[in-house]
């Protein structure tokens, strides 16, 4: 039997960027059977409701063996409901938000970076428990369970193992969240002492941010692991560094399910103008399709951007260019069914 998996189209530059990621699968002849379905503010805008996913898309998520989103808009108001990627990932226990870090030669001639930001991503602040104790007054709980620490510990190391990395990079504000971030590095120290020779080294927040402007290479080779807040933040400072957010992929990854999506928001303002850059959307589509079993269209994908990125003839604006979201695609696409027919 194949793989199911439900396309999120989401808002604004998300139905071009999902077509722009099945065009390019497709023509790589991928046998996953990928279904269409509806998430996001736009929808809910139209048809209200507690939340920002229809129960018929949940119902197919739940079927699925898999999904792919599509970048979607949370509205910032105390009566909006939360993320569609917050929400799937508290349902199906993501714990494992994973955004690579990679340098394009063409991109970053003088700076070579190739590092993997691990961010535990069901609890924290993004929890979601929030009280308003007065008109001028509100508080947030910072949730943190030993359970949520060890998994996205052990789950950072296992990736460090598997791709022969010896280090990690563990971040928090210990010297103030005592208790908080206190639970997450006892839960580092275990698995340091169940993975010998891999080494940890703690950095601060605020140190951190630092570091990766000033000193990004230093990170090379390792896994950057942190709590949800932190992480997010950090790893968007990292993205800085790569040319653009339209090029940082990201996979969020449980025990017994998996939500692949770019790390970049909806665009809404490029919504129709068939302009935004398809990288991270066509690579977090290659990712999932490794995960659903077919590892060489991954390999050709990413083999077809990097090609593409770097010959620059047919890249976006945001990266030194002028082509379309879909003559990119069209380019990646192409190159990337040769690969596949070699």
């Amino acid at each position: 039997m194949g793989k199911k998996a439900a396309i999120i189209k989401g808002d604004g530059t998300g139905p071009e960027l999902v077509n722009a990621v099945l065009h390019v699968l497709r023509s790589c002849n991928s046998q996953t059977e990928m279904i269409l379905c509806e998430a996001g503010s736009e929808q809910w805008e139209k048809h209200g409701g507690a939340t920002y996913i229809p129960d018929s898309t949940m119902k197919l998520l739940e079927e699925s063996d898999a999904c792919y989103k599509g970048p979607t808009t949370t509205i910032p108001r105390p009566n909006a409901p939360r993320s569609v990627a917050v929400t799937i990932r508290q349902k199906f226990e993501l714990y494992s938000n994973i955004r690579p870090i990679k340098t394009y030669d063409r991109l970053s001639p003088n700076k070579k970076l190739d590092f993997v930001c691990f961010r535990e991503a069901t609890e924290g602040l993004y929890a979601g428990i929030e009280f308003k104790i007065s008109d001028d007054a509100a508080i947030a709980i910072r949730k943190t369970t030993r359970k949520g620490c060890q998994r996205i510990a052990r789950s950072s190391f296992a990736w460090a193992k598997k791709y022969g990395l010896k280090k990690i990079f563990a971040i928090t504000k210990r010297n103030i969240l005592k208790e908080t971030d206190g639970i997450f590095w006892s839960e580092v120290e275990k698995a340091v002492l169940d993975n010998p020779g891999i080494e940890v080294e703690e950095y601060y927040i605020d140190n951190m941010t630092q570091q990766l402007v000033k000193n990004p290479e230093r990170f090379n080779n390792s896994v950057l692991l942190s709590t949800n807040l932190f992480m997010d933040i950090i790893s968007e400072c990292a993205s800085g560094n790569i040319g653009s957010i339209g090029n940082v992929y990201s996979a969020n990854i449980g025990d017994k399910y998996a939500m692949f999506e770019p790390a970049h928001g909806s665009s809404p303002k490029y919504t129709g103008l068939d302009k935004v850059n398809p990288t991270a959307a066509i690579l977090s589509g290659a990712w999932m399709i490794e995960y659903l079993g077919e590892p060489q269209i991954r390999d050709a994908i990413f083999a077809a951007t990097e090609q593409v990125i770097n010959e620059g003839k047919y890249v976006t604006y945001d990266i030194g260019g002028n082509a379309t979201t879909s003559k990119m695609a069209e380019v990646i696409a192409q190159i990337a069914s040769q690969k596949l027919k070699k």
